[in-house]
């Protein structure tokens, strides 16, 4: 299935429903790590939460392996929780990783990808995640700057989902709800 790509922005459907995209290049794992404001989402433990951010870091013993770490905020608290976890690349599908838990969570995992990003704005990525036994398929939109996406990228970005060749997909870009970060 090819990328979609009307508002200049590529975006591809997830490699769980589709043939891998020929045309869409996957970031690379550099330009993943970093911290991202997690501004945007369809899953449903975010509305409860606030300033929800990940941050990626390339283990010293393997570069391809990513440490992440989920950090965020009770709505009506200050305390920090946080989700630990190693992000494993898909050898079959460029972009997509798999995800498991650290400690007490070393017994959940999930998979998931990108389906686009770009540097506008300070740098964005929207990623797919799939179903697990604790959360439902969903969507996060990610944004290097607290502030998040201009209005006008941000409604390309839904656009641009919602003409993924994927009907959860398309469902999702429909759901997506801002998440709440402390102003700076």
């Amino acid at each position: 299935m090819a990328s979609t790509e009307r508002t200049g922005l590529k975006f591809r459907p997830p490699t769980s429903s589709a043939a891998p995209s020929e045309d869409f290049e996957p970031p690379a794992i550099s330009w993943l790590q970093g911290k991202w404001h997690v501004t945007h989402s369809t899953l449903p433990m975010w509305k409860k939460n606030k300033n929800v951010t990940i941050t990626y870091t390339s283990l010293p013993q393997n570069a391809e392996l990513l440490d992440d770490l989920v950090e965020y905020q009770p709505v009506n608290s200050n305390k920090q929780k946080k989700v630990e976890g190693i992000d494993t690349p898909d050898a079959s599908a460029r972009g997509a990783y798999s995800w498991r838990g650290k400690g007490l969570l070393k017994i959940a995992s999930s998979h998931w990808e990108v389906l686009g990003y770009g540097d506008e704005d300070g740098g964005w990525a929207v990623t797919y995640f799939q179903k697990t036994l604790f959360t439902p398929a969903g969507i996060d939109v990610y944004a290097r700057q607290k502030a998040g996406l201009s209005e006008t990228l941000l409604e390309q970005v839904k656009q641009e989902l919602r003409a993924v060749q994927d009907d959860n997909v398309k469902k999702l870009a429909d759901t997506i709800f801002p998440i709440k970060h402390d102003s700076l």
